[in-house]
C-alpha cells in the first residue's frame, strides 16, 4: 500500500511555509505602504469610531468586509500597518488550508493535495503581493472562492448520490446562495467561482423533474438575495448608478477607445502577453522585467503542459468530474477579461483566481505522470516553488519600489522618509494643505488624521487629475476652513515649476523643503487654494 503524507505534513508544511513567507513580506521596505492600503486603514479606523459604510471610500463595487476585519485587528493590536498585513496573512493561510482540502476532494490523492498545498504556499510574486498588502477584498475573494467551491462540490455530490429529496439538500442550496451573494458584495470577482458552480448545478438539474428544479432555483435565488443584501440594499437606498456601472468595469482607468470589434483583440493580447507572464511568475505585474531568467523556459514549458492537460481533462470528462469546475473558472475569468472593460487594465490582481486551478492541475499532472517516482515528483514541485521564491526575492531586493501594486513610475513614491516628513510638518505646525493621492492618505493614517492634505494635485507628468482620488469628502471642509496650508509634491519637476510660477504671479511668498521624494511648499503668505491656480478641477493647467 502506498504511504500517504500524514495530515500534519499534508496541512502543516504548506501552512508553515506560507506563514514564514508572509512574515518575511510584512516589511514596509519590501511591500510599501501606499494610498490604496491607507484607504483600508482609514476606513477601519472610522469603523471603530462608529462609522460603518457598506462600500469602500470611492469604490462602489467593493464591499467593506476587509476594512471591518482590519478594524477588529486594530482593536486587538492597535492601529499599525503590520496589523493589516497580519489580517491578509491569516486570510491567505485560510486559502492554503482550503486549497489542500479542495485538492483532496477533487484530485482524490493525498500526494496531489500535498503538491497543490506547496504550490499555493509559495506562489508567484503576483499572488504573494496581492495576498500580503490590502486593496480591499482580494484576500477575502480567494478564501471565499475556495469555500464556494467546497460547498458547490458538496451539492454536486448529493446529485451524484441521488440525495435530493431531503431538507438538508435544499438548506445546502440556500446556504451556498447566501455565500455566493455575500461574496458578490465583498468583491464582484467572486462571480468567477459562482458562475462555474451554477453551470454545473444547472447541468445536473436539467436531468431532474420540475419540482426539484423549481425548489432548487428558489433556494439559490433566495439565498443569493439574502447574502447580497448589503449590495442591493445600498443601491436601492442611495440610488447611486456607480454601484452598478463600476461593478461592470466603469471605474477602470484608461479604458481603451476604438472599435468594439478591436477591443476584444486588444484585451486578448493583454491577457496572453501581460497576464500570462504574470500568472506563471516570469515577471512582476508592475514591470517588464524577467525573473529567474535562466529557468524561464523550464517554467514556461511546465505551465503550457498543465494548460494542455487541463483542457484535455475537460474535453474528456465534460461536467462529470469536479475538475471541470477548475477549468470553468479559467474559462469564465478569461471571457470576462476579454469581453469587459477590466481587460483594458492588465493588473495582476484580476488574475488571482487562476491560483487554485493552476495549482491543482499542476499538482494533478505531477502526481499522475510521476506516480511511481515520488522523489522526482517532489523535486519538480520544489523546483517550481524555488522558482517562485526566487522571483519574490529578486523583486524584494529591487527596492524601491519593492513589491508594489503601482505600475506607473509616477505613482511609485518612495515613502522611506515619511517619518522625516511627518516630523518636519509637526515642527512647523503644518496640519493641512494639498498633495496627491499617494501622499495624502498614508500621511492621514500615520498621523491619526492630525495632518489632512487633500489629494487634489496631479501626479502624472501630463497633469491628468481625476476627482476619484478625493475619496473622503469630510476632509474637504477641514482643509477649506484652514488658513495655514502647504503643498506637497512628489518627483514632478513640471508641477514644481508651475506652482512656483503661480505663486510669483499672485505675489505670494513661500518656503521650500526637499525630503526624499517629497517637496514641501510652506509658510505661504496667503492660503491659496488649488482651484485658484488652475489645479484639482481641470485636466491640464
Amino acid at each position: 500500500m502506498e504511504k500517504k503524507p500524514s495530515p500534519l505534513i499534508l496541512y502543516g508544511i504548506p501552512l508553515l511555509l506560507a506563514g514564514v513567507l508572509k512574515f518575511f513580506l510584512w516589511s514596509n521596505t519590501i511591500t510599501p505602504f501606499n494610498a490604496d492600503e491607507a484607504i483600508v486603514a482609514l476606513m477601519a479606523r472610522h469603523i471603530n469610531q462608529g462609522r460603518i459604510m457598506p462600500f469602500f471610500y470611492g469604490q462602489s463595487y467593493m464591499g467593506s468586509l476587509d476594512a471591518i476585519i482590519v478594524a477588529l485587528g486594530f482593536r486587538v493590536f492597535g492601529e499599525q500597518v503590520w496589523v493589516i498585513r497580519l489580517v491578509q496573512s491569516l486570510l491567505y493561510l485560510g486559502t492554503v488550508a482550503t486549497t489542500v482540502l479542495l485538492a483532496r476532494k477533487i484530485l482524490r490523492t493525498s500526494w496531489a493535495a500535498f503538491y497543490a498545498g506547496l504550490l499555493v504556499a509559495i506562489p508567484t510574486v503576483n499572488v504573494a503581493l496581492y495576498s500580503t498588502v490590502s486593496l480591499g477584498g482580494y484576500g477575502e475573494m480567494l478564501f471565499i472562492g475556495n469555500l464556494l467551491l467546497l460547498g458547490g462540490i458538496g451539492i454536486v455530490e448529493k446529485h451524484k448520490n441521488g440525495a435530493l429529496q431531503t431538507r438538508r439538500y435544499y438548506r445546502s442550496l440556500a446556504a451556498w446562495g447566501i455565500g455566493a451573494g455575500f461574496g458578490f458584495w465583498v468583491l464582484g470577482l467572486t462571480l468567477v467561482y459562482s458562475i462555474p458552480i451554477l453551470i454545473v448545478l444547472i447541468w445536473y438539474l436539467s436531468k431532474q423533474d420540475r419540482r426539484i428544479v423549481f425548489l432548487s432555483i428558489a433556494c439559490l435565488l433566495l439565498g443569493g438575495i439574502v447574502g447580497s443584501a448589503p449590495w442591493w440594499g445600498t443601491a436601492l437606498r442611495e440610488g447611486n448608478p456607480a454601484i452598478i456601472s463600476e461593478l461592470a468595469g466603469g471605474a477602470i482607468a484608461g479604458v481603451s477607445s476604438g472599435s468594439w470589434l478591436l477591443k476584444p483583440v486588444y484585451r486578448a493580447v493583454n491577457f496572453l502577453i501581460f497576464g500570462g507572464s504574470v500568472m506563471i511568475g516570469i515577471r512582476p505585474p508592475w514591470s517588464i522585467r524577467w525573473l529567474m531568467l535562466p529557468l524561464v523556459p523550464f517554467a514556461l514549458f511546465f505551465w503550457l503542459a498543465v494548460l494542455v492537460y487541463s483542457l484535455q481533462k475537460f474535453i474528456q470528462e465534460k461536467l462529470t468530474d469536479h475538475r471541470s469546475l477548475l477549468t470553468l473558472i479559467g474559462l469564465v475569468l478569461t471571457a470576462g477579461f476579454i469581453l469587459s472593460p477590466f481587460g483594458d487594465d492588465p493588473s495582476g490582481r484580476y488574475f488571482l483566481p487562476f491560483l487554485v486551478p493552476m495549482s491543482l492541475f499542476g499538482a494533478d499532472l505531477i502526481a499522475e505522470k510521476l506516480k511511481e517516482r515520488k522523489f522526482l515528483a517532489l523535486g519538480l514541485v520544489v523546483f517550481l516553488i524555488l522558482f517562485n521564491l526566487g522571483g519574490i526575492i529578486q523583486s524584494a531586493q529591487n527596492t524601491p519600489p519593492g513589491l508594489t501594486t503601482q505600475f506607473d513610475s509616477a505613482t511609485q513614491v518612495d515613502h522611506s522618509r515619511m517619518d522625516e516628513l511627518i516630523d518636519f510638518l509637526q515642527t512647523n505646525e503644518i496640519r493641512t494643505g494639498y498633495s496627491n493621492y499617494w501622499v495624502a492618505y498614508p500621511l492621514a493614517f500615520l498621523t491619526q488624521e492630525q495632518m489632512i492634505f487633500l489629494p487634489r494635485l496631479p501626479y502624472h507628468q501630463d497633469f491628468r487629475y481625476t476627482s476619484r482620488d478625493d475619496r473622503y469628502p469630510p476632509y474637504g471642509e477641514f482643509v477649506r476652513s484652514s488658513t495655514n496650508i502647504a503643498y506637497i509634491t512628489t518627483r514632478h519637476p513640471d508641477l514644481d515649476n508651475y506652482l512656483r510660477e503661480q505663486f510669483r504671479e499672485l505675489n505670494i511668498s513661500w518656503k521650500e523643503k526637499k525630503i526624499g521624494d517629497y517637496t514641501v511648499y510652506y509658510e505661504l503668505s496667503e492660503p491659496i487654494r488649488v482651484n485658484e491656480i488652475g489645479l484639482g478641477e481641470t485636466t491640464k493647467p
